[in-house]
């Protein structure tokens, strides 16, 4: 069963410097029939304006993935790290007992990125942070891991029996993905159009999946997409 999650339906906010949109409850976007999908809390699209962004906040037992489509975020934190995340990395962050951070466009370019938040499994984890790269030849026509429980095939670590993949597939080429029985995913369409086991999705759609054993992602134009794995 595949239930779409059309992009015109996510919750939607507009601050001017920020403009984003919720795929999940979030803020004052609050929808009980959307509040998550399995450990998948937050999957929110944000578009930063230059010289703008998220001044110092507190977070806590939380698996923080931040997903970069397009210009470029600077992260600081209170464990000391001062990094910048570009399209194709990856960075993962385990707020755990507690961190407070930032993320700042201190560029010329809009950011465009992808914020996703999962539940760990369990509180009070060491909060940590870890942050890795995938070319586009590793993405290329097929779903690469990028975070998994294991940090297996390079991927960065996440806390939760959660594995991330991402695609990038030409115009006409497939990805396919065998689900185990038992698990369910979660397919984020980040740009481009598809279809999914012949479920029509548009950049921003997300897909709910379960009871399916292979997915056929097929790419009606140049496609990137992310697919959760998910208990």
């Amino acid at each position: 069963m595949i239930t779409l999650r059309p992009a015109e339906a996510r919750g939607h906010a507009n601050h001017g410097w920020l403009d984003t949109y919720h795929s999940f409850s979030f803020a004052d976007y609050y929808d009980l029939d959307h509040m998550g999908f399995r450990s998948l809390r937050v999957i929110n699209e944000d578009r930063v304006a230059p010289r703008m962004g998220f001044g110092t906040h507190p977070h806590r037992d939380m698996e923080i993935i931040t997903y970069v489509l397009g210009g470029q975020v600077e992260h600081k934190d209170s464990m000391g790290t001062h990094d910048v995340i570009r399209p194709g990395e990856v960075q993962r962050m385990s707020a755990g007992t507690g961190v407070l951070h930032s993320e700042t466009n201190r560029f010329d370019q809009e950011l465009h990125l992808l914020q996703i938040w999962i539940l760990p499994e369990r509180r009070g984890l060491e909060p940590s942070y870890e942050q890795k790269a995938f070319s586009e030849k590793e993405r290329q026509g097929q779903f690469r891991v990028v975070a998994s429980p294991d940090g297996r095939e390079g991927s960065v670590t996440v806390h939760q029996d959660v594995t991330l993949h991402s695609a990038l597939l030409g115009k006409g080429e497939k990805a396919e993905y065998t689900l185990t029985p038992g698990r369910h995913a979660w397919v984020q369409l980040a740009r481009g159009s598809a279809t999914l086991n012949g479920v029509a999705l548009k950049a921003g759609d997300g897909a709910a999946v379960s009871n399916e054993s292979t997915l056929v992602l097929t790419a009606n134009e140049p496609v990137e997409a992310l697919l959760f794995d998910l208990a």
